[in-house]
């Protein structure tokens, strides 16, 4: 595969123009007006916004759960649409629901070992099964409770699972949607040093939708949604 030189490839992930509304039963509700943006590999980027501001339809364009009523979503140059959106999701972008989206008849350690035979991820060393438990304990899940069904599990170990499951799958752009919001300070920071060492060490764009000023701060780059619109700054270093 030819590659191109870094001046003329294109940006990993390009939101070009990019709308989206919901019909309602009386009237129509605009919540994404013409948004343009790049997001790029080894990159860190949080999302702001008020509730009600189209964070979490935002996410669901980008990783490809949705389609935008006007405006193109590109990964690597191409077109969603034309690349598929389940390739898109299985093979380049994983995400880290608010809802965790697990699979409530599989423990933890399985929900893990699932998505990575889902996705063909395979460690580097070692069997899917010692990486999924060692994803689980960087996160702080030790191997009694990574064995447990999940509905036993808190909220914010299901949350940790969701965490990991996504981490598991070794794709190009992970996106999360408030992963630390029912996680202790401690472990919600932990988290955070995952993602940014994902971004920085690993060249993975990771994009976290959160109300957190305090995540926001960590990250590379703070998008803020408002209104519709998008803008950007650059979290000095």
């Amino acid at each position: 595969m030819t590659t191109l030189p870094a001046s003329t490839a294109p940006p990993l992930l390009r939101l070009a123009g990019v709308s989206h509304t919901y019909s309602g039963q009386r009237r129509r509700t605009t919540v994404l007006k013409d948004v343009d943006h790049t997001f790029e590999r080894g990159t860190f980027y949080t999302v702001l916004g008020p509730s009600g501001s189209g964070k979490t339809t935002l996410l669901s364009l980008a990783s490809g759960l949705d389609t935008p009523t006007k405006g193109t979503i590109s990964f690597n140059g191409q077109d969603l649409t034309e690349l598929g959106l389940g390739r898109y999701r299985n093979k380049h972008a994983a995400t880290v629901f608010q809802q965790y989206n697990l699979l409530t008849y599989m423990t933890a350690l399985q929900n893990v070992t699932t998505a990575m035979e889902i996705t063909g991820a395979k460690p580097v060393t070692g069997t899917r099964r010692a990486r999924a438990l060692r994803l689980l304990e960087d996160i702080g899940l030790d191997r009694a409770t990574a064995t447990r069904n999940v509905l036993r599990l808190s909220g914010g170990q299901q949350q940790r699972v969701a965490i990991a499951r996504a981490l598991a799958c070794d794709v190009d752009i992970l996106f999360a949607d408030e992963p630390t919001g029912n996680l202790d300070e401690d472990t919600a920071q932990g988290i955070i040093d995952t993602f940014r060492d994902l971004a920085h060490e690993q060249g993975t764009c990771v994009v976290v939708v959160t109300h957190s000023q305090h995540l926001a701060s960590q990250s590379d780059r703070v998008l803020r949604l408002r209104k519709g619109r998008l803008t950007e700054q650059v979290n000095a270093r």
